[in-house]
């Protein structure tokens, strides 16, 4: 029933086991990133991983869907790259380094998340949405205790 409510082409235990082995494996380098004590730790990579993970998905059930439709993905398939690579400049734009200390990497790769979930509900894959969401919000306050504790206050910027 979800899934048809949903519309995806696979099932609900599938698109649950794409998107949590995205973030099982960013959470696996994260980790020795952040044991490393580097800029880009845990939540970072997770994020990284599950919006790569929402940009791919969302690609194969575009071309799923329109192959169905007799319609053309290349077009749909382009703008999701356009919004990949012009979020991916916004969220350059929240880094920020002074001296050996850099800030808001979580943030730019939370904007790039944010961007594959307004993507995934753009075209009518509301479940990926929901999933990306919830895996995002997830990473970043649940797993804020594991990072560093010269990690920024909830009140700051990042």
């Amino acid at each position: 029933m979800l899934e048809h409510l949903f519309s995806l082409h696979i099932s609900i235990w599938e698109a649950l086991a794409r998107l949590g082995t995205a973030l099982i494996a960013g959470a696996v380098i994260g980790w020795e990133r952040e044991a490393s004590g580097r800029a880009a730790g845990l939540r970072t990579h997770m994020l990284v991983a599950l919006g790569s993970a929402g940009f791919s998905f969302i690609g194969v059930e575009l071309i799923s869907m329109t192959r169905q439709s007799s319609g053309h993905a290349g077009d749909l398939l382009r703008v999701i790259e356009a919004v990949a690579t012009g979020v991916g400049f916004l969220g350059a734009g929240a880094i920020m380094q002074s001296g050996k200390q850099v800030k808001g990497l979580t943030t730019a790769a939370s904007i790039w998340i944010v961007a594959a979930a307004g993507v995934a509900a753009g075209v009518g894959l509301w479940m990926i949405a929901v999933l990306l969401t919830i895996f995002a919000l997830v990473t970043l306050s649940l797993l804020r205790f594991m990072t560093r504790s010269d990690a920024p206050a909830p009140d700051s910027s990042e």
